[in-house]
């Protein structure tokens, strides 16, 4: 593998407005993506408010760690506004007049018919060690620096005008000053098995990973992603490198696979099916029709979901699902035994070939000692038998709701699959 130099780079987003939560920091979220496709690393994306002594620690930080600093927000006119002032105070020049600048901005404003005040020509004032960047979107400059090796750029925090100044000069100049490597990700997405399990079960493979191939573990709800991420000069090369690393692991963790990169669960389940023609209905009591929502935001679930039905009450479970009275008067409405026929039932009455079922205690009330707050039983109907499992989830409804519905899927894909001995 060819050597390579790696380039990092820092986002600051600049505002009160951002820390106290008013508005969302969607602009540092576009610039990773964006500086990701021309295999530039982000290291570190960072929050600071209007504060002098705040800012200028973090320009400070910033340039130690990193070859390029992108700066978003504080570009007003007004004196909140601190980012060019202190970006002339940090590079220890003076703000000056810039006639290109305020030409921009008085053309600005007289195409929308508004008069050009002093405070907005301020707009036109800009450190005199930087390289001024117009900004066809807005009045508030792009400014560009160039000092000890590394590039800064200060952008306004408006996303559309933000996006142009990345788009058409940005990513242009950092490509003319930096001779970049490429990045390759590939993300293999797992169900059923938690992050320490699972790195238990790869950890020699881990190990012995190649130097320019990162492995980051990526938990969510019931789930964990393993991102692999190469580094190099040819991208042929480093996607070969991915994929036969991808060759090795699968065999020690495939039960646990159900698909890679963008694919969800839901649509894992609905390629299966699809794939092998067949059909699924479900029972749902506790998740109250949450997994039915899952499988019906995926386009063309048509095709193999058949329908549900939500009985909550005993009454319903037995009237219209059919549960014998006797099981739900023995056993209760969590039971193993109510699932068995409520998954059974539900799939004669759809004409599935799977039919799925769950039944718990959600909460926050309704446990006890038996069956506390969290309990739930699953089941999957399928030619002639019926799989069934018991989850001892938590203490929270809603995160009981969302579990029980990877739970039930992860059923699913296993029986379709042909994994669940």
């Amino acid at each position: 593998m060819t050597q390579y130099k790696e380039i990092k780079a820092e986002i600051l987003a600049i505002g009160d407005e951002l820390l106290y939560g008013q508005i969302m920091d969607t602009n540092s979220h576009w610039i990773s993506q964006e500086l990701d496709k021309i295999g530039v690393r982000v290291v570190r994306r960072t929050t600071v408010g209007d504060n002098r002594d705040a800012m200028l620690s973090a320009f400070e930080s910033a340039e130690k760690i990193a070859d390029i600093i992108l700066i978003t927000g504080g570009l007003g006119p007004t004196n909140d506004d601190l980012t060019k002032p202190l970006l002339a105070e940090y590079f220890n020049c003076e703000l000056a007049l810039v006639p290109e600048a305020l030409e921009a901005v008085r053309t600005f404003f007289e195409k929308r018919g508004r008069e050009l005040t002093d405070t907005n020509k301020l707009q036109a004032h800009l450190p005199t060690k930087c390289i001024y960047i117009p900004n066809e979107l807005g009045t508030a400059p792009g400014m560009w620096f160039q000092e000890n090796g590394k590039i800064w750029m200060s952008m306004p925090g408006v996303p559309h005008e933000m996006k142009r100044l990345m788009s058409d000069h940005v990513i242009p100049r950092i490509k003319e000053n930096f001779t970049l490597p490429h990045i390759y990700h590939k993300v293999i997405k797992t169900v059923g098995i938690g992050e320490s399990w699972l790195s238990d079960l790869i950890q020699n493979w881990e190990k012995n990973l190649p130097k320019h191939i990162k492995l980051a573990y990526l938990p969510s709800l019931g789930q964990v992603k393993l991102r692999l991420t190469a580094f190099g000069d040819d991208m042929d090369q480093i996607t070969n490198d991915v994929e036969n690393e991808i060759t090795k692991v699968k065999p020690l963790i495939d039960k646990y696979i159900f698909g890679y990169n963008q694919e969800t669960l839901e649509e894992a389940i609905g390629r299966l099916l699809r794939t092998n023609g067949k059909k699924v209905a479900f029972a749902e009591s506790c998740s109250g029709g949450y997994i039915t929502h899952l499988v019906t935001t995926v386009p063309g679930s048509s095709d193999y979901f058949q329908g549900s039905m939500v009985p909550y009450h005993n009454h319903f479970k037995n009237k219209l699902l059919h549960v014998d009275q006797n099981t739900l008067k023995e056993h209760g409405a969590v039971s193993e035994a109510t699932v068995i026929q409520m998954a059974e039932n539900i799939k004669t009455m759809f004409e599935a070939d799977f039919g799925l079922a769950s039944s718990g205690i959600a909460g926050p009330g309704g446990g006890w000692k038996e069956k506390p707050v969290g309990t739930v039983w699953i089941a999957c109907a399928m030619n002639g038998k019926t799989i069934t499992k018991k989850l001892q989830l938590t203490q929270d409804r809603m995160l009981n709701i969302q579990l029980t519905g990877v739970a039930v899927l992860n059923m699913l894909r296993l029986c379709i699959e042909g994994k669940t001995e």
